[in-house]
């Protein structure tokens, strides 16, 4: 009734301009209060600076309190999803509002205690901060629906995850007493976490305290998952649906078959990450517990910490000298296995790991119908298992079995000498495992032999399987380039790979990155060694490679580059993880389908 009359009196364009103009002050009030909760977090303010804190903090609630009201009168229709968090987080907004219209002074028992929740600024500011994340995230959702360039999105999201991150570990709290970073290396810690590549220019162990590695670990794992895949799961989350426009830059962000699995694939990757990190820091404790002199609360955060770091392929660690420190190094082979699990994990990618549950739930069915219920009548797909996870698991194991051979044939009595012969295989497993793009090092990789090294360059620069936290070029391309290698070489008239033609777009897409990254490494190893006559030239190699392939594996060169080295190797890690195509596509107008076809000529190749 009240938006019957609302029609009659304010014309729906009106209405429209109004709603667009609340949302982009709900947005910026938002970013304000998000800006305030980090300076609160980052520093040790003054009383009067306080002050100024907490009123940006009550005037946000008043603002969403207010507005709060104001929808649930005048807003036509709410999506299901949408009125569920909306009543939710609604209902707690008021119950805060109790205490700032009652006065609970004195108030004791129970309605004491929830007096004493109901206004504590925890409380409080964690429902603002929930609110403010679902205002920006909408906003977001917004931008992708008014037709901006998908590639551009993507890359702008990480750049500016990447400046906030830094801000964030710049902040006093946020490294130990006594210690301030430059900004570039702040820039250079940042862009390595939220690419998830494990570079660092600084010793994460004595630089940062637990507050700047709680933030480091927030930036691995946004960088992890990818920007857009998060703030596209709580917009749709809190939304309820979205547009058609938002649907086809997120299918092809995910890289989902069809709508209907869109917001399911969120789901799964959300899921995935969460069960796999939990189990992961799990055994982790188990096999640490004890038996490195610290206590639970650091057992723990150890854990969690390594578990997100090797899901998301990042190669962080709070031990000095990485995973290669004395209180891991020998005792420890379980953890070496459970970290390389996790990497391998992160390295196939969440749609290989949606393929494997429905691969494996399919056979599990089919067990069950034919032991138990003597039923003949069983579901027959003769391709449960798609393309991509034939590749992803084939090619993982070739590499793994072939790296560990190699790895431990070159390096038995080198880099591994001195160690049980059951550490010397543990070490080569973890060592194949690693250039895949995780970066964690278990030995000091100056004292490889030339061969391995060459063996890390190349795992590096062919790293895990797309639409995972892995970087490189990715299994996928590989394995349709070599496929293309074997047509040519066989005279096919096209691409054969596990009995399927491979569309001659794939073919394109393929050629065109393998092309582009040898070009890159080029390009940013002469630029490197241009810049850093003193260092080794084989150093700065694979240093490049490292850094394109999002890997975090060095020769102890990085924290000896000089500033404008550091920014080169930033650019480096940023092309690796949003991709060299993606980056030049959103430079580019994209063409439609061609309306006319050029005549046909052969140039010479041989």
């Amino acid at each position: 009734m009240l938006n019957e009359k609302l029609n009659k009196i304010i014309p729906q364009i009106i209405q429209n301009r109004i709603a667009f103009w609340v949302q982009l002050f709900m947005c910026m009030v938002s970013i304000v209060f998000l800006g305030a909760v980090t300076i609160d977090y980052g520093f040790d303010l003054r009383r009067y600076e306080m002050q100024y804190i907490y009123r940006i903090y009550n005037f946000t609630w008043w603002v969403y309190f207010i507005v709060f009201i104001l929808r649930i009168f005048f807003v036509k229709k709410i999506a299901v999803k949408k009125m569920f968090m909306t009543s939710f987080l609604g209902g707690l907004l008021l119950l805060s509002a109790i205490p700032k219209f009652w006065d609970c002074t004195g108030a004791t028992g129970l309605w004491g205690m929830i007096s004493y929740i109901l206004q504590h600024k925890y409380f409080v500011i964690g429902i603002i901060s929930i609110l403010s994340i679902w205002e920006v995230s909408t906003s977001v959702v917004g931008l992708i629906n008014k037709k901006t360039n998908p590639a551009l999105l993507m890359a702008s999201a990480f750049m500016v995850v990447i400046v906030i991150g830094a801000f964030l570990l710049l902040l006093p709290r946020s490294t130990c007493e006594g210690i301030t970073i430059p900004v570039i290396d702040a820039l250079f810690v940042s862009t390595s976490a939220v690419c998830v590549t494990g570079l660092s220019s600084v010793d994460v162990s004595t630089t940062f305290s637990t507050e700047g590695q709680i933030v480091l670990m927030a930036l691995i794992q946004i960088g992890g998952l990818g920007v857009m895949t998060i703030t596209s799961f709580f917009a749709m989350f809190f939304m309820g649906n979205t547009g058609l426009y938002n649907q086809l830059a997120l299918k092809d962000m995910l890289g989902t078959g069809t709508f209907n699995s869109l917001i399911s694939t969120l789901l799964y990757i959300l899921g995935f990450t969460f069960l796999i990190e939990l189990g992961g820091a799990v055994c982790i404790w188990l096999s640490i517990h004890s038996t490195m002199g610290m206590s639970i609360q650091e057992e723990l955060f150890f854990s969690i910490f390594h578990s997100i770091s090797a899901f998301c392929n990042a190669g962080f660690s709070t031990l000095q000298g990485n995973l290669g420190n004395p209180l891991v190094i020998s005792g420890h082979n379980w953890f070496y296995v459970i970290i390389s699990f996790l990497i391998i994990f992160g390295g196939i990618g969440f749609p290989i790991l949606v393929n494997l549950k429905t691969t494996f739930w399919y056979y599990i069915k089919n067990i069950f119908k034919t032991v138990f219920c003597r039923s003949k009548n069983l579901e027959r797909f003769s391709h449960v298992t798609n393309i991509n996870t034939k590749i992803v698991i084939s090619y993982t194991f070739i590499f793994i079995v072939v790296g560990t051979a190699l790895l431990a044939f070159f390096e038995w009595n080198n880099a591994f000498g001195g160690m049980p012969i059951v550490d010397k295989l543990v070490h080569s497993f973890f060592n194949a495992v690693v250039p895949r793009t995780a970066g964690f090092n278990s030995v000091d990789l100056t004292s490889f032999s030339m061969f391995s090294l060459l063996i890390y360059m190349f795992f590096m620069w062919v790293g895990g399987s797309s639409q995972s936290t892995a970087g490189g070029i990715k299994m996928n391309t590989f394995a349709v380039s070599f496929a293309n290698m074997v047509s040519v070489l066989k005279g096919r008239q096209c691409v054969i790979l596990f009995n399927r033609e491979i569309s001659s777009q794939t073919v394109r897409r393929a050629s065109a990155i393998l092309f582009g990254s040898i070009g890159v490494i080029f390009v940013f190893f002469f630029a490197l060694m241009a810049l850093e006559p003193n260092i080794s030239p084989w150093g700065l190699l694979f240093e490049t490679v490292s850094a394109l392939g999002t890997v975090g594996s060095s020769l102890n060169v990085t924290a000896e580059l000089s500033e404008p080295s550091k920014a080169l190797v930033v650019l480096l890690m940023f092309i690796g993880r949003v991709g060299l195509i993606t980056i030049l596509m959103s430079f580019f107008r994209q063409e439609g389908k061609m309306k006319f076809r050029y005549p046909k000529d052969d140039v010479i190749i041989n």
